[in-house]
């Protein structure tokens, strides 16, 4: 087969999601520098996001984060965070006492907000569950009500099966 390949940096976490699959999707993200292209893929959507934040601190890059995703999962991180865990967050392979305090006090609000309870929304076999609940958050509805209404629907109706239809019930449910 004639095609193009790419070089994907990933965690272990996602590794581990990922290794007895013959296809699926990863989210990814492309860091743009200077000198290099490097891709990022990860297996959820919310360890994407804790990785965002993380290279968002200064002081921490890819590799770091990446090795943190790979020894924590998304939603340990944020407890880490957003409890103050610096024991925690400094038992990561590259990551000193300093860098510990400085995640934590540049991250613990934006971390808070998330709620650590809805880190793994709707069952992932479900696809259209899973874009109705993404779909819902693009809307600007919480994780934890975007799960509850995008159930309680599928619960009341499960012979709904239709993305939009799911869509706006959950809406009417919220």
């Amino acid at each position: 087969m004639h095609g193009i390949g790419y070089e994907v940096n990933i965690s272990l976490h996602t590794y581990s999601a990922i290794q007895d699959l013959t296809e699926g999707r990863l989210f990814t993200h492309l860091q743009v520098k200077e000198d290099s292209h490097t891709l990022f893929g990860f297996f959820e959507r919310e360890e994407k996001e804790v990785f965002l934040q993380l290279t968002s601190v200064s002081g921490v890059g890819a590799a770091t984060a990446r090795m943190m995703l790979s020894s924590m999962k998304p939603d340990e991180v944020i407890s880490a965070i957003s409890q103050g865990n610096t024991r925690l967050i400094e038992s990561v392979k590259g990551i000193g006492k300093k860098t510990a305090e400085r995640l934590i006090l540049e991250l613990r609000d934006k971390v808070g907000k998330q709620s650590v309870a809805s880190i793994s929304p709707v069952p992932l076999n479900n696809t259209l569950a899973q874009d109705a609940f993404y779909a819902l958050m693009a809307l600007g509805i919480s994780k934890v009500q975007a799960e509850q209404a995008i159930n309680k629907v599928l619960k009341l109706e499960p012979e709904t099966k239709h993305l939009e239809e799911i869509i706006k019930k959950a809406l009417k449910a919220i």
